[in-house]
C-alpha cells in the first residue's frame, strides 16, 4: 500500500491542481450520501415504494445543504472544460475531436447501465416482482442520470461559456422565476433554468480556469453573497428551504432548479474558492492525494452505481423475517435516521463492488489492465 501511495504521487504531473481534484471528490461524495440519506425504499403491501424522510421531518432539511453539491460539480466542469478545450485548441485540435472526446468518456460507463438494469429487471418480474415494485427500482437507478444529460449540453457549450459572464444566466434564472412566481406564468417555463442554473456554476468555472476569480475577496464575495441571497429567498421569498426534491413538495428547489438554488449554488462556489488554497496544502501529503487520486479514476462509475449499491443491500435485508430499521421501514423519526447512518458503511461496501466489476468501463481501452498508477499517466484532467 505504501508502495503504491508513493507511486500515485510520484507519477502525477507537477503542474496538476490537485484541489481541483478534491472539489470533485468532495461534490461527487456530497451527491453519493446525500442521496443514500433522504431515500428510503419502503414495503408498504409487497410493493416497494420510495419515501423521504424530508418529508416526515422538515426540520431535517437544513441537513440537504451539506450533500446538495451538485454546484460544485458543475463549477468543476467549467474548470477542466474551459483550459481542456484551450489546451485542444492550442494543440491544434478541432472543436469535434476534442467534444468527441469528452463524450466518450461520459458516454462509455454509462452504456453499462440500462445493459444491466434491464437485465436485472426482467429477472425480478420473473421471480414474482410486481411491476410497480420494478418501476421504482429503475426509476430510482435512471433518476439521476438527468445530470449527466445537462452535464454533457453544457460541455458542448464550452466555448460558449468560456465566453459568458455567469451574470446572464443568472438573469435569466431571476426572470423565469419572477414570471412563473411573481406573474402566474406557466409552470414550463421553469425548464429553461436546467440550463440557466446550472450554467451559472459552469461559467464559473470556466472563468476560474481562465485564470479569473483569483484571490480570496472573490471567493468571500461569492460565498456571504450567495448566503445572503438564498436566506432572503427562503425567508421572504417563499422558496423551500431544502435544496433537494421532496415527494408531495409544493415546490422543488431542484426539479427544476429555482432562483435560490442557483443562489445557493453561487455560495458553495464561493466556498469551494475558499477551500481550494487549503485543499493544496493538505494534498501534498502523499495519503490524502491517494485517496482523492483513486476517488477520481472511478467518480463516474461511483455516481452510476451508488443507487445500485443501496438497492443491493436493502435487497439482503429482506433475508430478515421483519423489516429492518434504516432499510425497509418508514423514515419518520430521529431512530430510522439512526440507523440509517449506521447502514452507510455496508452501502459503500456494495458501491466498492460495483467499482470493481464496472470501472473497467470508465477508464476504456486504452488503460485497461494498467495499475492506477499508469492510468493515472495516461489520464489527464
Amino acid at each position: 500500500m505504501r508502495d503504491l501511495i508513493r507511486r500515485i504521487d510520484a507519477v502525477t504531473p507537477a503542474g496538476r491542481d490537485r484541489a481541483v481534484d478534491a472539489l470533485r471528490a468532495l461534490a461527487v461524495g456530497g451527491v453519493v450520501v446525500g442521496h443514500w440519506l433522504v431515500t428510503a425504499l419502503v414495503l408498504d403491501s409487497g410493493t416497494v415504494r420510495t419515501a423521504s424522510p424530508l418529508r416526515s421531518m422538515p426540520q431535517l432539511a437544513p441537513f440537504s445543504w451539506t450533500f446538495q453539491t451538485l454546484a460544485v460539480f458543475f463549477l468543476v466542469g467549467g474548470w477542466t472544460g474551459a483550459r481542456g478545450y484551450a489546451s485542444a485548441r492550442a494543440r491544434g485540435r478541432t472543436y469535434g475531436r476534442w467534444l468527441g472526446g469528452r463524450m466518450a468518456r461520459l458516454s462509455r460507463p454509462v452504456a453499462v447501465v440500462p445493459a444491466v438494469w434491464v437485465l436485472v429487471a426482467v429477472v425480478l418480474l420473473a421471480s414474482g416482482a410486481g411491476l410497480e415494485t420494478v418501476r421504482v427500482l429503475v426509476k430510482l437507478v435512471y433518476s439521476p442520470l438527468w445530470f449527466l444529460l445537462v452535464f454533457a449540453a453544457l460541455t458542448a457549450a464550452t466555448p460558449l461559456a468560456a465566453k459568458l459572464h455567469p451574470l446572464w444566466p443568472f438573469a435569466a434564472v431571476a426572470l423565469v422565476d419572477l414570471v412563473r412566481y411573481g406573474l402566474g406564468g406557466p409552470a414550463w417555463l421553469g425548464w429553461i433554468n436546467v440550463a440557466a442554473g446550472w450554467l451559472v456554476p459552469y461559467c464559473l468555472g470556466a472563468a476560474w480556469g481562465r485564470g479569473g476569480l483569483r484571490g480570496g475577496a472573490t471567493g468571500w464575495v461569492l460565498l456571504l453573497g450567495g448566503a445572503a441571497a438564498t436566506a432572503a429567498l427562503i425567508g421572504w421569498g417563499g422558496y423551500p428551504v431544502a435544496m433537494v426534491g421532496v415527494p408531495g413538495a409544493a415546490i422543488s428547489n431542484l426539479a427544476p432548479p429555482t432562483l435560490a438554488a442557483v443562489t445557493f449554488g453561487v455560495a458553495q462556489c464561493g466556498a469551494a474558492l475558499l477551500l481550494a488554497g487549503p485543499l493544496r496544502r493538505a494534498l501534498r501529503h502523499p495519503v490524502a492525494w491517494a485517496v482523492v487520486a483513486l476517488v477520481n479514476l472511478s467518480a463516474m462509475t461511483i455516481f452510476l452505481w451508488h443507487q445500485t449499491a443501496m438497492i443491493a443491500v436493502t435487497a439482503l435485508g429482506l433475508l430478515a423475517d421483519a423489516p429492518v430499521p434504516g432499510l425497509h421501514t418508514v423514515p419518520d423519526s430521529s431512530g430510522w435516521v439512526l440507523a440509517r447512518l449506521a447502514w452507510l458503511p455496508a452501502f459503500l461496501l456494495a458501491l466498492l463492488v460495483c467499482v470493481a466489476a464496472f470501472g473497467v468501463h470508465e477508464h476504456g481501452r486504452t488503460v485497461r489492465g494498467k495499475r492506477p498508477t499508469q492510468e493515472l499517466e495516461v489520464r489527464r484532467a
